[in-house]
C-alpha cells in the first residue's frame, strides 16, 4: 500500500455506491446492509491484497459479490434451496402515476424486479456506468454474457415501462 492511500477513507467514500450495489444484488434492504458491512470488513481485513493503481471500487464490489455467493450457498445448505421466501421479499412500490417523472427511486424499484443476474449486471453498467468489459471483470463472466444480460434486462424494463405508462407506448406525451 502506498502511504497516500487510506483504506478507511476510500471505503467511507465508496459506501453509498456499495450499499446500492448490495441492494441490487440481494433485493432486500436488510440483506444489503449486512452484505455492505461484511464487504467493508472483508476489504479492510484483506487490504494487503489490493493492488494499488487498480480500481478500488471494483475490488470491493467483487468482494461483495463473492460474499453474497457464499451466503447463498450456505443458505442453500441450511434451508434446502437458498431461495428467499415470498413473505421475506420486499416488493417494489408501484404507487406512481403516469404524470410523475421517473425518479431515481422508481428506476431502482423497476430494476429490483429483474432476475438477480440481470439486476446486478444492469446496475453496474447502467447505474454505476461501468463499461461492459469492467462489468464482466467484476462479475467474472464473459463480455458476451454481460451483453446478453443487458439485452434481456432492457427488454424486461421496456415491457414494464410500457405497462406502467401506456401513453408512452402510443407515442403520446405523458
Amino acid at each position: 500500500m502506498t502511504a497516500d492511500f487510506n483504506a478507511h477513507d476510500a471505503i467511507r467514500a465508496l459506501y453509498p455506491r456499495l450499499w446500492r450495489f448490495c441492494l441490487a444484488t440481494t433485493g432486500s434492504r436488510v440483506n444489503a446492509d449486512d452484505l455492505a458491512q461484511t464487504a467493508c470488513l472483508r476489504a479492510l481485513e484483506r487490504i494487503h491484497q489490493f493492488n494499488p493503481g487498480t480500481a478500488f471500487d471494483a475490488w470491493v464490489f467483487r468482494i461483495s459479490k463473492h460474499v453474497w455467493i457464499n451466503e447463498l450457498r450456505a443458505n442453500a445448505v441450511r434451508r434446502g434451496g437458498g431461495l428467499v421466501a415470498i413473505e421475506d421479499a420486499e416488493p417494489a412500490d408501484r404507487d406512481h402515476t403516469p404524470e410523475s417523472n421517473l425518479s431515481g427511486s422508481e428506476v431502482l424499484d423497476t430494476l429490483m424486479q429483474l432476475p438477480e443476474a440481470q439486476r446486478v449486471t444492469a446496475y453496474l453498467a447502467y447505474v454505476e456506468g461501468y463499461s461492459y468489459k469492467e462489468t464482466a471483470s467484476m462479475l467474472d463472466i464473459p463480455i458476451g454474457t454481460v451483453m446478453s444480460r443487458l439485452s434481456a434486462a432492457r427488454k424486461r424494463l421496456s415491457a414494464h415501462l410500457r405497462a406502467d405508462y401506456p401513453a408512452a407506448q402510443a407515442g403520446q406525451p405523458t
